[in-house]
């Protein structure tokens, strides 16, 4: 058997209520389902969560470490959207080699997202 794709991510978290309701601002959706302190969008067949974890603690310090990436078909409008919504950008949308185009922000736990448009 081989790998078949990525089924979805988790960020783990001490800040579940702050993260929760600035990924619903940024996806303009509730979750899927909330049970406890763990929250799970869904996205197709790909899940994205967020979750308290014991092990965790504080925000990001290695912040280019791990870089989560999201689709969108208009870069420009969800960056003016998301500015206007506090979002911390440290890229503005640019145009890259492949054609395509990429957007960088931080979250409250300094994780990094990247918006990506495709040409």
């Amino acid at each position: 058997m081989l790998i078949q794709g990525v089924a979805g991510t988790i960020i783990w978290t001490e800040n579940f209520t702050e993260l929760l309701d600035f990924y619903r601002n940024v996806f303009v959706t509730e979750p899927k389902s909330i049970k406890g302190q763990f929250a799970s969008f869904d996205f197709g067949e790909t899940k994205f969560g967020l979750g308290i974890h014991k092990n965790v603690k504080g925000i990001s310090k290695e912040i280019y470490r791990v870089m989560i990436n999201l689709r969108t078909e208009d870069i420009f409008f969800e960056y003016e959207r998301l500015q206007a919504l506090g979002v911390k950008f440290i890229r503005i949308p640019e145009k890259e080699n492949w054609g395509g185009w990429i957007a960088t922000f931080l979250d409250p736990d300094n994780n990094v997202i990247q918006m990506i448009q495709q040409s």
